[in-house]
């Protein structure tokens, strides 16, 4: 079942009104919880899928269990996109549609992986942080690209990884999850640390580059697209 989505009274319209969400919202981060272990709970992927001419987003989450990775419930929410393409303020196009897909779930996220970024992002405030802070659950953010910060190439084998760095500061790490194939890019988004994120993201990662909780997620959402714009 799809939900539809209504943006919320008050959603920011200008680029202005954006980051002044975001310099309020981040104040809020929590980076001092090591986060829920490996391997133990639920572990929901999200993620969204647009046809900008149509002015359609879809989101979809989607529940495993963190030990089997078996799916264990899964939600889509279809709405009109929220906010301009703006980059570093890509989280106002997407959060209402994908609080929407996660409060249609029928069981408890635990800890929610985005198709993104946390702490890695220009103003340290990426999607994942800023659904962590608006939900309360630990989130961190899975990214293909390392956006603007600079990183060596981790070793070929499966698990190493360097940080990804602003700077002197690491906002996140390039974790191989596969052998000899280019790495993903791992940040803190809320109530996790970096090392338990990256753990949770191999454990999610045994077979492709991408964990299981982002592939099912990204399946999901677009054919909730297509079936929202058929016709």
């Amino acid at each position: 079942m799809t939900t539809p989505v209504r943006i919320p009274e008050g959603w920011p319209t200008t680029e202005e009104q954006a980051r002044a969400v975001q310099d309020e919202l981040r104040r809020r981060v929590v980076l001092d919880e090591p986060g829920p272990p490996p391997g133990t709970g639920h572990v929901t992927g999200v993620d969204v899928a647009y046809d900008d001419e149509r002015d359609v987003v879809a989101a979809a989450a989607v529940v495993l269990d963190a030990a089997t990775l078996d799916v264990v419930a899964e939600a889509t929410a279809v709405g009109r996109i929220s906010f301009p393409y703006v980059p570093g303020l890509l989280a106002f196009r997407e959060i209402p549609t994908v609080l929407a897909a996660l409060d249609a779930l029928p069981c408890p996220p635990g800890l929610v992986v985005c198709d993104g970024y946390g702490l890695a992002h220009p103003r340290r405030f990426g999607l994942a942080s800023h659904l962590g802070v608006l939900t309360g659950l630990p989130t961190i953010g899975v990214a293909k690209n390392p956006f603007t910060f600079t990183h060596t190439d981790p070793a070929p084998a499966r698990g190493s990884s360097t940080p990804l760095l602003a700077g002197d500061e690491e906002v996140g790490r390039a974790l191989r999850t596969q052998q000899g194939i280019k790495p993903v890019y791992v940040s803190v988004g809320h109530r996790v640390d970096l090392d338990t994120a990256c753990a949770h993201v191999l454990r999610l990662s045994p077979r492709y580059r991408l964990p299981e909780s982002t592939r099912h997620a990204d399946a999901l959402c677009r054919r909730a697209l297509r079936e929202a714009t058929a016709g």
